[in-house]
C-alpha cells in the first residue's frame, strides 16, 4: 500500500470506532443509571471479569475503578473456579465482559457470583444472550461491525466496552462525591501525585521577603526588583498587601517619565494584582498565572497578611507546571 492508503487504512478503523461509541451513548438508558447504582452502594469491592481481550478491557476497568475510590479487582473467569472465588464476599458488585454473552467459562462463573449473592452487570454485545439474561442489569455494548476488514478480531467491540466502563467508573466517583484530594491521595507517586498534592506553602518563598513600604522610592525599588528575581510587594506596618511593583510597572513608568527615582512606589504599582493563598493547590496558580503572562504572585494566609512569593520557575522545577 502506499502511504495515502495506509492513512486512509487508519482513518477508517478510528472513524468505525468512533461512530460506534456514538451509537452507544445514543443507546444509554436506565440500566446505565442502575448499574451506576449497584457500584456506587456496594459496600463491598467490584468483580471484574471476562475471557481473552475482554479479560483485557476488564482489567483496565477494575484498574480504572481502584484509582477513583471504588475498590476492584479482575477475577480470570477460570482461575475463579480453581480457588479465586475466595475474594468474592455477598456484598459484592460483578460486571462481567462478553461481546457474545454466550461465553461458557463466563457463565459457569456467573452462576457461583449469583450463589455468593454477588450482584452482577453484564457488558455484552447481545442483550437477549445468557449472561444478559442472567444478570441484574446489562449494558448493550452492540456494534454494527468491527474495524478489522474480516469483522472477526476484537477492535470495535472492545473499544465501546472499554468506554461504558470508563463511564461507569466517572460517573459512580461522581455519584459518591469523589474530589480531586481523594484522587491525590490514591496517586501519591510521580508527577501525577506532586500536581495534585502539592500547595502553595510547599513552594513558596518565605524568607528575606522583597518586600518595600509605600513610602520607598523608586530606586529601592529598582535595586530590590533586580536582586529578588522580579517582583516587588508593597505593604503596611501589618503585612497587609497594598500592592505589587513588576518589570512590567518599570518599563511603563519610563515611557511616561525621565526623572522618576524619587517617586514613592505606592504611585506606581499595581494595587490590584494578581494573588495566591497558602493553602490553595498549586496547580491552580499555574492556570492562573498563564491566563495573566505573570511569573510571580505574592502569598496571603487566612488572615490576609502577606506571608510568601510564588515564582512560576520554582513550580516547573517541581513538576507542577
Amino acid at each position: 500500500m502506499t502511504s495515502e492508503e495506509i492513512i486512509e487504512h487508519g482513518r477508517r478503523v478510528l472513524q468505525l470506532e468512533r461512530d460506534a461509541l456514538g451509537e452507544i451513548e445514543r443507546r444509554l438508558d436506565g440500566e446505565f443509571a442502575r448499574a451506576v447504582d449497584l457500584v456506587a452502594s456496594s459496600r463491598g469491592r467490584v468483580i471484574v471479569s471476562g475471557v481473552g481481550k475482554s479479560g483485557i478491557v476488564a482489567r483496565k476497568i477494575a484498574a480504572t475503578l481502584t484509582s477513583t475510590g471504588t475498590p476492584a479487582t479482575f477475577l480470570h473467569p477460570v482461575e475463579g473456579l480453581h480457588g479465586d472465588l475466595g475474594i468474592v464476599s455477598r456484598d459484592d458488585v460483578a460486571i462481567l465482559l462478553s461481546k457474545s454473552g454466550e461465553s461458557e467459562e463466563l457463565l459457569v462463573l456467573l452462576q457461583h457470583l449469583k450463589r455468593f449473592g454477588a450482584r452482577c452487570i453484564a457488558i455484552t454485545g447481545n442483550r437477549r444472550s445468557s449472561l444478559a439474561l442472567a444478570c441484574d442489569v446489562a449494558l448493550d455494548s452492540w456494534v454494527r461491525e468491527e474495524a478489522c476488514p474480516h469483522d472477526l478480531a476484537p477492535t470495535t467491540s472492545t473499544t465501546t466496552a472499554l468506554g461504558l466502563g470508563d463511564a461507569l467508573a466517572v460517573v459512580v466517583l461522581e455519584h459518591k462525591g469523589f474530589q480531586r484530594e481523594d484522587f491525590a491521595r490514591l496517586h501519591p507517586g510521580g508527577s501525577l501525585g506532586r500536581r495534585l498534592l502539592l500547595r502553595v506553602q510547599d513552594l513558596m518563598e518565605r524568607d528575606r521577603l522583597p518586600a518595600l513600604s509605600p513610602q520607598a522610592t523608586m530606586r529601592e525599588a529598582i535595586v530590590l526588583l533586580a536582586e529578588r528575581r522580579g517582583i516587588v510587594i508593597v505593604r503596611d506596618d501589618d503585612w497587609r498587601l497594598l500592592g505589587v511593583f513588576t518589570a512590567g510597572d518599570l518599563t511603563r513608568l519610563i515611557d511616561k517619565e525621565r526623572d522618576f527615582l524619587d517617586i514613592p512606589v505606592a504611585r506606581v504599582m499595581t494595587a490590584q494584582p494578581k494573588l495566591a493563598h497558602a493553602e490553595e493547590l498549586a496547580s491552580a496558580v499555574v492556570y492562573r498565572m498563564e491566563q495573566a503572562g505573570i511569573m510571580a504572585m505574592p502569598v496571603l494566609d487566612t488572615q490576609q497578611s502577606v506571608v510568601g512569593v510564588i515564582h512560576l520557575h520554582d513550580l516547573m522545577r517541581a513538576g507542577v507546571a
